[in-house]
């Protein structure tokens, strides 16, 4: 294979990789794109996606901006709501313990809006996000959360759309191209050296633009900057991100930044393989905990599980399961619950039990404290506070649990009618917090301070955004909106400088 020459190399091809490389393209740059995955597997953790987009928005008509119009029979159940700027900075800040990085924080949300539109002219396809919302009793629905849409197809769609874009544009992807140290001449960033199969190239250019991920498919790093336990976890998404790019960026001075003991990690099935694969997506997802309580094996609750909505507590539970005996929990649902949970909980592979008493119910449950469990049962079945009523319709209704250790703060039910349902759970990760410190358009900063000549980056690799959880939708989001930063960042460095 000969050499490549490009003015601007992209590490990476998912949904950050894909923005930077076509923001480029729209500023008349040449463009080439390195993916270390095979082309059935390309798209980094953006396929692995269910595709929620969170961004701010005005109401209806900024919806339909995005999905079309709305008929009338669906408007008149369905209330929007709307997502301010102030919203968005309230949540990243209370989610993060108020760590986010204001600079970075202040970049996600100003483009959020315009972002959204960008990629609905790029070709991607929205639809409102049904799924994630309560629904009343009468069918109703009320938005909460902050994100409104999600792309059709989940993030198959999405990562789908964007490589469309990206051949129309002519932008050549190399894939089975791993790129294993980065290129410095005269002091700037000037390439890659790849790898494929065991053939060693160049690809020379004018700059750089890393976005390859996180490190969650690598246990070692997960075990090293997590921490012990970690290299347990299952892995939610790509299993080619195993911070490839983030060691190529610390190896050129790069500094870091953000959360590097932290993750999205999230409520996973147990029967789940170690490492996703793209035929299952996130069927393994299990994130109506809210619905019912959750259990370790000596049959304990240990978390409030209605502390707040699904969207700002499902990414910070991995962890806490993790740290149970053998890694595991269960989450116990009544026939009062079960037709609230999602259609990933009837899954052929789901790790799920049932039967028709909770005696039962606890003889199936493996390893299970089934005195423990049926007294933790009794006690938050006594503790519900009836008077306050259940309200599924989006917002925190404070019907809740009296005198329990651990309370459960919204959406208390009984567990008392039968058939009764677990399902057993573990810690999945689905990307990494930790990352490299960028200027406001995207350029790697040294350890002194100042940007790295020729070296962009965007995604999981920018640092400083989430802390110790993240609200949902935000990812992809920070993914596209960090993409563009860095696309546009490179092509006025490579402009400027001649």
């Amino acid at each position: 294979m000969q050499d490549i020459e490009a003015d601007i190399i992209v590490v990476g091809a998912g949904l950050a990789g894909l923005s930077a490389a076509l923001t480029a393209h729209e500023r008349g740059l040449k463009v080439i794109v390195l993916e270390c995955a095979p082309e059935d597997e390309r798209g980094g953790n953006t396929r692995f996606s269910n595709g929620a987009m969170r961004a701010v928005y005005q109401g209806i008509a900024d919806v339909e901006e995005l999905v079309g119009e709305i008929g009338a029979e669906e408007r008149a159940h369905t209330d929007f709501g709307a997502y301010t700027k102030e919203e968005y900075f309230d949540d990243l800040a209370r989610v993060t313990q108020y760590r986010t990085d204001q600079e970075m924080a202040d970049l996600l949300v100003a483009n959020s809006r315009d972002t959204m539109r960008w990629l609905r002219a790029k070709g991607v396809k929205f639809f409102p996000l049904y799924g994630w919302q309560f629904r009343s009793p009468d069918g109703s629905i009320r938005f909460a959360g902050g994100s409104a849409v999600e792309t059709y197809d989940g993030g198959e769609g999405l990562s789908g759309s964007l490589f469309t874009a990206i051949e129309r544009a002519g932008i050549p992807v190399l894939y089975r191209t791993r790129a294993i140290s980065l290129i410095e001449r005269s002091g700037r960033i000037v390439g890659v050296k790849a790898r494929r199969g065991r053939e060693v190239v160049e690809v020379i250019g004018r700059c750089v633009i890393l976005a390859a991920g996180g490190f969650e498919a690598n246990p070692e790093w997960r075990t090293r900057y997590l921490g012990p336990g970690f290299e347990l976890a299952k892995v939610r998404g790509s299993r080619f991100n195993t911070g490839d790019g983030l060691r190529m960026a610390l190896d050129a001075g790069a500094m870091p930044h953000g959360h590097w003991s932290g993750c999205h990690s999230a409520s996973w099935d147990l029967n789940a393989p170690d490492v996703n694969e793209l035929a299952y997506g996130t069927v393994f997802k299990r994130d109506d905990y809210f619905y019912g309580i959750m259990v370790n094996t000596r049959g304990e609750r240990f978390v409030d599980e209605g502390s707040d909505v699904r969207a700002v507590t499902y990414a910070k539970l991995g962890r806490v399961i993790l740290a149970q005996p053998g890694q595991v929990a269960w989450q116990i649902y009544d026939a009062k619950g079960t037709p609230f949970l999602h259609e990933e909980y009837r899954h052929r592979r789901s790790a799920r039990l049932r039967a028709d008493t909770l005696d039962e119910l606890a003889d199936k449950m493996e390893g299970i404290d089934k005195a423990s469990f049926l007294q933790t049962v009794a006690s938050f079945n006594k503790s519900v506070r009836r008077d306050i009523p259940f309200d599924p319709s989006g917002k925190k209704d404070g019907r809740c649990t009296v005198g329990l250790t651990v309370p459960k703060s919204n959406w208390a039910e009984t567990i008392d009618t039968p058939p009764f349902e677990a399902y057993a759970v573990t810690c999945g990760v689905t990307f990494t917090f930790g990352g490299v410190r960028i200027t406001t358009n995207g350029a790697v900063m040294d350890l002194d301070g100042a940007p790295i000549p020729g070296l962009f980056a965007a995604g999981s690799m920018v640092g400083g955004l989430f802390y110790f959880n993240y609200p949902g939708g935000a990812g992809l989001m920070g993914a596209a909106v960090f993409g563009r930063v860095a696309g546009a960042g490179a092509a006025e460095f490579v402009t400027a400088s001649g």
